[in-house]
C-alpha cells in the first residue's frame, strides 16, 4: 500500500485510505465491538480471508483498527476501532449508510433492506 505524496484536499486523503469494495464494510461491521477474524469473515457475505487481512492490515497501519492479541493456545486475537480515529470514521459511514437506505427506499428496494435487517418491520 503506497500513499501519493500530494492530494488535492484532506477528503482525497481519507477517501484513499478506505477505499475499495471491502474497508467501508469491515469498518462498519467493528462498530458492534471487538472479533475475530473468523467471526469477520462470517459477518461480511463474499470476502476472501486473503481480502480480509490484507484490509486490516492497511486499516491498522493507517490507523483505524487495531488488535489484541491474547496468549495461550489456540492463538486469539481481535479486532476492533481504534480511538479516536476509527471510531471517528463510523460517524462518516453512517451518514453513508443513512443515504443508502434513503436511496433504496425511493427507488423501490424497501423489501430488501427489510429482508437483510437493515431497517426493521
Amino acid at each position: 500500500m503506497k500513499m501519493r505524496e500530494d492530494y488535492t484536499c484532506p477528503l482525497e486523503l481519507v477517501h484513499d485510505m478506505i477505499k475499495g469494495k471491502w474497508k467501508p464494510i469491515i469498518l462498519w461491521r467493528l462498530r458492534l465491538g471487538k472479533t475475530s477474524l473468523s467471526k469477520l469473515e462470517q459477518d461480511i457475505q463474499g470476502i476472501t480471508q486473503k481480502m480480509l487481512l490484507q484490509h486490516l492490515k492497511e486499516l491498522m497501519e493507517y490507523g483505524f483498527v487495531e488488535k489484541q492479541t491474547y496468549s495461550g493456545y489456540p492463538l486469539h486475537v481481535e479486532y476492533y476501532l481504534s480511538d479516536p480515529m476509527g471510531k471517528e470514521i463510523i460517524e462518516a459511514l453512517r451518514i453513508m449508510q443513512h443515504i443508502g437506505i434513503t436511496y433504496l427506499e425511493k427507488n423501490g428496494k424497501a423489501e430488501e433492506l427489510l429482508k437483510k435487517h437493515i431497517i426493521p418491520d
